[in-house]
């Protein structure tokens, strides 16, 4: 049975332990024994050397009560996006809220604490399930470094959930873009801009007129871009000869988003030609798309959990990435749950206490309904 106050302290705890991507090392030693402590087996595995971060992912794994049921994993990452150091939660009539000199960090310790209050419900009502995997990676705000550096051979699930989005406790978001990054570097030629500008020819001007020239903003209603960085760096007597410019791409159509990237490389190196420069171009893959969809097993499973918790469910897109996106690339299928927080990412961001029970009878929910399919 749900402990509404001992989930209330738990988060509460969680928010407190300071976790800012790359610095998850504090809050890792804390996550591990947490789950030592509930009796599971865990381990921090060695993705520390790749992703740069202060810890590994930490990955537990709770052995199953009954034969036959499918092994889920539930994952959700440690860190939280700045300014999320000496967090001061306030609990104010039903929400929880941050002091308002920080976030709150609800993303995404309330999906890590929705899976200890589930893992106590489990065991202290003696629910039947099947075994389970639980991965709490790290820094996923900045690009997903920890999922990114898992060895696949760890991952033992048929399928699993990514507790990491807003919007209501019973919603689900089965679709999510695939995302490209361009890093332009544009050169031009160097002169005196007060003697002899005419002899130089100035990237800042190649620069814009491809930025001005593409495509971005909102492509279609799967599609969106954007330039991110514009960098130059030489005094105001000197005509630039190299400017850096980082854009990226979105869209939940591939065919789209590489059709984007094309139009954005094109204008580069139209404007390059047109002024006397030359552009060097890398795209970069961030992620790549999810497409899940009705009739999924793991998309059905959460429509059957979400009537027993009393919560409508929707299928909704996404219009950003996660851990998911990179799961599902490993050809194990994941989608994502909606957590209840609001305003994420900022100072005013909050969590309403009924989103947090309900979003811990979710993951309990989800469990005994794959343990059913065994019957």
């Amino acid at each position: 049975m749900l402990n509404e106050q001992r989930l209330l302290h738990e988060f509460l705890e969680l928010v407190q332990i300071d976790s800012e991507s790359f610095k998850e090392g504090k809050f890792a030693k804390i996550l591990l024994k947490k789950f030592k402590d509930l009796d599971l087996e865990v381990y921090e595995d060695d993705t520390a050397s790749v992703s740069k971060c202060e810890a590994g992912n930490v990955i537990a794994f709770m052995k199953g009560n009954i034969e036959g049921a499918d092994t889920v994993f539930f994952n959700a990452h440690m860190d939280t996006v700045s300014p999320g150091t000496r967090i001061k939660p306030i609990v104010k009539e039903g929400v929880v809220y941050s002091d308002g000199t920080t976030i709150l960090g609800a993303d995404d310790k309330v999906g890590i604490a929705a899976i200890l209050e589930a893992i106590h419900i489990l065991k202290e009502d003696n629910i039947p399930h099947g075994d389970i995997q639980f991965i709490m990676t790290t820094s996923e705000e900045v690009g997903m470094y920890g999922v990114k550096a898992l060895d696949t051979r760890s991952l033992k699930a048929k399928y699993g959930y990514s507790i990491d989005t807003g919007g209501k406790v019973g919603n689900i978001k089965v679709h999510s873009p695939a995302k490209k990054k361009i890093i332009a570097n544009v050169y031009g030629k160097s002169a005196h801009a007060g003697i002899s500008p005419e002899k130089g020819v100035s990237a800042v001007m190649i620069a814009a007129k491809a930025v001005v020239a593409m495509p971005h903003g909102r492509i279609d209603s799967e599609t969106t871009a954007n330039i991110g960085v514009f960098k130059a760096d030489v005094s105001t007597n000197i005509v630039c000869d190299h400017v850096i410019v980082i854009a990226e791409a979105r869209s939940l159509d591939e065919t789209k988003l590489n059709m984007q990237i094309e139009k954005m490389k094109r204008a580069f190196e139209a404007a390059a030609e047109e002024l006397g420069g030359r552009v060097e171009i890398e795209v970069q893959t961030s992620y790549p798309s999810i497409r899940l969809k009705e009739g999924d097993l793991v998309v059905e499973i959460v429509k059957r959990a979400a009537v027993k918790i009393g919560r409508p469910c929707e299928l909704l897109a996404a219009g950003g990435g996660s851990d998911a996106n990179i799961f599902n690339s490993y050809g194990v299928p994941t989608a994502i749950l909606s957590c209840g927080f609001e305003d994420v990412h900022s100072k005013n961001e909050k969590m309403p206490i009924e989103e947090l029970n309900k979003l811990a009878e979710m993951v309990v929910a989800i469990i005994s309904e794959i343990a059913s399919g065994t019957k």
